[in-house]
C-alpha cells in the first residue's frame, strides 16, 4: 500500500481539519477512496450492505471464500460462538464507511486488516473469540497483545468513536439520508468539482464529436477551438483558428466573438462541423453560421479552406448576439439568435422578437443534410410558419430575447422519459432571468413579458399574444444573466439523474430544477460547493471562478461548466470543471468507456491542474496506531488518482461581489494571482498558502509492492504516470535501473534487480514501462530510455522488482 501514502496523507490532513470536536459529519468512503454505490445485484454474504456500500458481487464472493477458509480452522464450538463475528469483521470492507473503519486515510500507518471496533463490542469478542484475530491478521503486535484485553481493544479502537463498529450502524447522524445528495440546513445541494482544463480565454463552448473517441473540443471567444484527448491532454495545434475573422475585443463583457460550435450527427462519416461567430463586413456587424470539413490529413484539425457560409444575419447592435447551435434528434440544425441588441428590443412596432419577418430574437431550424449540391440549406417540411407569407420559413419559435445556452435532454437512461425536450436559458432585461422549454411554433413572450412579469404592458395585455410562460424565473437579486445548462443523464453520479443544472454569469450562482412528475411543476434547489468532508476525495475541489460562461456534456453524458475570473475574451483565466456528486457513485465498471484510438499528429500538452480543495483549519489531533496488513487478504493497491492539493484557510469568506476590471498581474512565480475584488470564486476562496505538507504525486514516482501489500525495502516496482499507477517490464531491467528506484525511495544501495514477478504480479494494473535502459544517474525511470508509455510486449509474469538497502550488504 506504499503508493497510496500520498493520497492518504492529503486525505488525512483534510479529515483532521474537518473532524473537529462535535458530532460526526457523514463522509461515506470506500477503501479505493471513492464514494459508495448501489450494487447492481444482491450480495449473498454481506447482505447488510446489499442496498448501499462498497462491495459488488465479485468482492462479496471473495469475502465469502475467505470466510470459508478461515472458519474451517474453527472447531464446532468455536464456529457456533464466533462465525457471526467473523462474518461481521470481514464484511466491514463493504461498509459505506469502510475508509473510516480501516483508518485508510491515516498517512502514518498502513491500512488496518481489522476494522476499528467499539470497546464494548471488542471486549465481548475478545472474551469468547479472540483466537479468530490471529487468522484475520498477521500483525505481530496485535497477536502479542492477545492475552491483555485492555491493550488489545485499545489497539483496535478508532480515534473517532462515531465510526467504530458496530455503533456506527445505529448512529442516526451517519445513517440518515445515507446515499442521497448532501444538502445543507437551507437545502442547498452540496456537489464537488474536478478541474478538467485551464488557461483558456473565455471558454464559450465545449462539445464532443460523438464518434467514439471521447475527445472534447473547447472553443475560446477569440476564435480558437482546441482538441482535448480523453486523458485531458491538449493538442498544441488548434482544431480551428479563425481568430483573424472573428469580431470581438478585450473589453470585459463584450458579447461578440466566436459563440458556438456543433458537430454534425453524422460527423464520423461526413466530417462536417458548424460554427457561429461575429464578423464585420464592410463596417456592418453580422452573425455568421458556417460549415467546415475535417482535414483529410489530420483528424484533429478542420480544413480552414473548406468554409462555406450557410447563413448571415445583420446585427443592429453589438449585444444580444445569441450563439447556440444544436442538432436535434430530427437531424435538423437549430440556431438561437438574439433580438438585435440595445435595451428593450426597440426595433419596429413590436420589436424584433415578435416580428416573424426577421430572423432576430428567434429559434431557427434548418436542414443542412445532403447539401453538397444544391442549396446550402433547406426548410424542414414541418416548420411551423411555412404557410405564413409574413414569416420567415426558418423560424421554429419566437419571442426570445437572448437565449444563452440551450440543450436537448437525452432522456432518462432506461425509460427515455423526457428525451428530446429543448431547455434554454433566456437572459432578461432588468428584472428577471428565465428557463424555457422550447416547443415548435410557440411564442416565448419577449418583449411583452420578462419572466412571469409584464415588460411592455400594452403588448402584455394583448390577448392574441398566446405566449408560453417559462418553467422557472428568478429575480435580479439572485443573478443578472442566466447561463442555460443540461438535464444530467450521465452514469457516474446517479443521484443527479433528471436534475436540470444551470447557472448565472454575473452572480456565479449554480442552480438546479427537478420536475415533479405528478404535478409537472419544477422544484428549485440551489447548488453549493461541498463543505466539511463532502469533497474530501482524491482530485476533487470545492470552488470555482465566478463568471459562469457555459455548460457542456461529454460523449458519455457527464456534466461540465466553464467559468472565468476575468470576463474578457483575451484573459487566459478560464477553467473547465466537471460536476461530481460524492453521495453515491455508479457500481464499479458500469461507466467504463473504451475510447476509439485517435491518430495524433500534433504535440500533446499534458494537463496540469492548478485549483485546490479549500478546508478550514483546526488543530489536528494525534492518531492512534493501526494494524499493519491490507484488508482483503493482502490485495495490492487499487489504482489511485492524484491526491488533492490542500489549501488551508482560516475560515470560508463570503460570496464574491463586484470584481475589479483590471486583469491581474502575474506574480514572480509565474502563477497568476486571483482577482481580489469580486474575486471570482464561488463556494470558498483562499486567503493564504502555508507550505503544503502533502504535495500531489509527480510523474515518475515509484512504490514497492509485495503480495501482502506494501513493501519497505523490497518489492515489485510500480510507477506513477499521468494519474495512473502501473508496473514495469523486466526486459532490459538492470541494477542501474534498480538503483534509480532505490535512490528515489531514500535507499543509498541496491542489493539486486528482481525479475520474473518475484514479488507477485501486479495484474490489476496496466504495464506502463518496457525496455527500460538506465545509466543509474537518472532522477526517475521516465528519464531513462524506454518504450512509449503504455506500449509493451510482455505480460505481468515479467514484472520487475528491486531489493534496496540502507547499508552495503549482499543479497539476503
Amino acid at each position: 500500500m506504499r503508493g497510496l501514502r500520498g493520497a492518504r496523507a492529503a486525505l488525512a490532513l483534510l479529515l483532521a481539519a474537518a473532524l473537529a470536536p462535535g458530532p460526526a459529519r457523514p463522509h461515506p468512503q470506500c477503501l479505493d477512496f471513492k464514494p459508495p454505490f448501489r450494487p447492481p445485484r444482491g450480495l449473498a454474504f454481506c447482505r447488510r450492505y446489499a442496498d448501499f456500500g462498497c462491495c459488488d458481487l465479485s468482492r462479496d464472493s471473495a469475502l465469502l471464500q475467505r470466510f470459508y477458509r478461515l472458519s474451517a480452522r474453527l472447531d464446532g464450538a468455536a464456529y457456533a460462538a464466533c462465525a457471526g463475528h467473523l462474518q461481521d469483521l470481514l464484511c466491514q470492507e463493504c461498509s459505506p464507511y469502510a475508509a473510516h473503519l480501516y483508518d485508510a486515510e491515516d498517512p502514518s500507518t498502513p491500512v488496518r486488516t481489522i476494522p476499528g471496533l467499539c470497546q464494548d463490542y471488542c471486549r465481548r469478542v475478545w472474551q469468547k473469540c479472540r483466537s479468530i484475530f490471529r487468522y484475520l491478521s498477521t500483525d505481530q503486535e496485535l497477536i502479542a497483545l492477545e492475552n491483555n484485553m485492555a491493550k488489545f481493544c485499545r489497539y483496535l479502537s478508532l480515534e473517532d468513536t462515531d465510526y467504530c463498529f458496530p455503533h456506527l450502524l445505529t448512529n442516526q447522524n451517519l445513517n440518515q439520508n445515507l446515499g442521497l445528495v448532501t444538502a445543507d440546513a437551507e437545502g442547498c445541494l452540496q456537489l464537488c468539482l474536478i478541474e478538467v482544463a485551464n488557461g483558456l480565454r473565455n471558454p464559450v463552448a465545449m462539445v464532443h464529436a460523438n464518434d467514439g473517441t471521447h475527445r472534447f473540443f473547447i472553443a475560446e471567444q477569440v476564435g480558437l477551438v482546441w482538441t482535448y484527448l480523453p486523458d485531458r491532454s491538449r493538442l498544441e495545434k488548434p482544431f480551428l483558428n479563425i481568430s483573424e475573422a472573428v469580431l470581438t475585443s478585450p473589453w470585459e463583457g463584450d458579447e461578440r466573438g466566436f459563440l458556438g460550435i456543433v458537430f454534425h450527427p453524422k460527423f464520423k462519416f461526413n466530417g462536417k462541423v458548424y460554427v457561429y461567430y461575429s464578423v464585420e463586413v464592410r463596417y456592418e456587424e453580422r452573425i455568421r453560421i458556417s460549415e467546415f470539413r475535417i482535414s483529410a490529413a489530420d483528424m484533429n484539425a478542420l480544413d480552414h479552406g473548406s468554409e462555406r457560409i450557410i447563413l448571415e444575419i445583420e446585427e443592429p447592435a453589438s449585444n444580444h448576439n445569441g450563439g447556440e447551435l444544436l442538432f436535434g434528434d430530427d437531424g435538423y440544425l437549430y440556431i438561437f439568435t438574439g433580438d438585435g441588441g440595445m435595451a428593450g428590443d426597440p426595433f419596429g412596432t413590436f420589436g424584433n422578437a415578435q416580428n416573424k419577418s426577421t430572423l432576430l430574437g428567434k429559434v431557427l431550424r434548418i436542414d443542412v443534410n445532403n447539401n453538397d449540391r444544391g442549396p446550402l440549406y433547406r426548410i424542414p417540411p414541418d416548420n411551423p410558419f411555412l404557410d405564413d407569407p409574413m414569416a420567415r420559413p426558418e423560424i421554429y419559435a419566437y419571442g426570445v430575447r437572448n437565449m444563452w445556452r440551450c440543450s436537448f435532454d437525452r432522456g432518462e437512461p432506461q425509460t427515455k422519459d423526457g428525451k428530446g425536450r429543448l431547455f434554454c436559458g433566456d437572459v432578461g432585461q432588468n428584472k428577471y432571468e428565465e428557463i424555457d422549454i422550447v416547443e415548435k411554433g410557440k411564442n416565448y413572450g419577449w418583449r411583452a413579458r420578462e419572466g412571469f412579469s409584464c415588460y411592455d404592458k400594452k403588448l402584455c395585455t394583448n390577448s392574441s399574444m398566446d405566449d408560453v410562460l417559462p418553467i422557472y424565473a428568478y429575480p435580479h437579486k439572485m443573478g443578472k444573466s442566466v447561463t442555460g445548462g443540461y438535464v444530467y443523464r450521465g452514469c457516474e453520479s446517479p443521484n443527479l439523474n433528471g436534475l436540470y443544472i444551470f447557472g448565472d454569469f454575473m452572480s456565479g450562482r449554480l442552480m438546479s430544477l427537478k420536475e415533479d412528475h405528478a404535478t409537472r411543476e419544477w422544484k428549485y434547489s440551489e447548488i453549493c460547493m461541498g463543505a466539511g468532508q463532502t469533497c474530501m476525495f482524491p482530485g476533487l475541489i470545492n470552488n470555482y471562478y465566478q463568471y459562469i460562461i457555459s455548460f457542456a456534456e461529454d460523449e458519455a453524458g457527464e456534466l461540465y461548466f466553464m467559468s472565468t475570473g476575468v470576463p474578457s475574451a483575451t484573459a487566459p483565466h478560464g477553467v473547465v470543471y466537471k460536476v461530481v456528486d460524492t453521495s453515491r457513485r455508479a457500481p464499479p465498471g458500469k461507466c467504463r468507456i473504451e475510447p476509439l484510438p485517435v491518430k495524433v499528429k500534433s504535440k500533446r500538452i499534458q494537463f496540469v491542474p492548478k485549483e485546490k480543495l479549500i478546508v478550514k483549519t483546526p488543530t489536528p489531533r494525534p492518531r492512534l496506531k493501526a494494524t499493519a496488513e491490507v484488508p482483503g487478504g493482502g490485495r495490492t493497491d487499487p489504482e489511485t488518482p492524484d491526491a488533492p492539493a490542500v489549501d488551508w484557510v482560516g475560515q470560508a469568506p463570503p460570496l464574491p461581489g463586484n470584481r475589479s476590471r483590471t486583469p491581474p498581474t502575474p506574480t514572480p512565480s509565474g502563477r497568476t494571482p486571483r482577482p481580489r475584488k469580486g474575486g471570482g470564486r464561488r463556494g470558498q476562496r483562499r486567503k493564504k498558502k502555508p507550505p503544503s505538507t502533502a504535495p500531489p504525486l509527480r510523474n515518475g514516482a515509484v512504490r514497492l509492492m509485495e503480495q501482502r501489500g506494501r513493501g519497505r525495502s523490497r518489492g515489485r516496482v510500480e510507477v506513477y504516470i499521468e494519474g495512473e499507477w502501473g508496473t514495469v517490464c523486466d526486459d532490459g531491467w538492470s541494477s542501474a535501473a534498480a538503483a534509480v528506484v532505490c535512490r528515489q525511495l531514500g535507499f543509498p544501495y541496491v542489493v539486486r534487480a528482481s525479475k520474473k514477478a518475484e514479488f507477485g504480479e501486479g495484474s490489476s494494473l496496466r504495464i506502463l514501462l518496457d525496455d527500460v535502459q538506465c545509466s543509474g544517474q537518472e532522477e526517475t525511470l521516465l528519464e531513462c530510455a524506454h518504450a512509449e508509455v503504455g506500449t509493451h510486449n510482455c505480460s505481468h509474469e515479467e514484472d520487475a522488482g528491486v531489493v534496496c538497502s540502507r547499508e552495503e550488504v549482499a543479497d539476503w
